[in-house]
């Protein structure tokens, strides 16, 4: 089992930043990808953003590329997601997720999950 950690959401001005950080504990040699998903009321789950856990390749969605940074600290067992220019849009709640399988854009693709962390951006 792979137990995740989520923080650092919170309330922010439209322009703004923030950085989310998601620590992993248990069995983490297993991880092949780790990947930031949100959910906005209302909408399905979306891949944001997620990075290879050995290699540090990664892929962003079209709405956050240029905007979005992912990160990790392999010796933290660590990834984080450095978002600036904050948009409205970018409200959701922000989950971390960690894949076993090579690579994955779907949730069900996803075997471990964090208990997600509100972001919330003021207009």
């Amino acid at each position: 089992q792979v137990r995740l950690v989520e923080s650092g959401g919170g309330l922010v001005q439209a322009g703004g930043s923030l950085r989310l950080s998601c620590a992993a504990s248990g069995r983490t040699f297993s991880i092949a990808v780790m990947g930031w998903f949100r959910q906005a009321p209302g909408k399905e789950r979306e891949l944001v953003a997620r990075i290879s856990w050995s290699g540090g390749t990664t892929y962003y969605a079209n709405s956050v590329k240029g905007r979005f940074t992912i990160s990790r600290d392999n010796a933290k067992n660590t990834v984080y997601l450095q978002m600036n220019r904050l948009k409205p849009e970018d409200t959701a709640v922000y989950y971390c997720a960690a894949s076993t399988r090579s690579s994955g854009s779907s949730p069900w693709e996803y075997d471990y999950w964090g208990q997600g962390t509100q972001v919330t951006v003021s207009s």
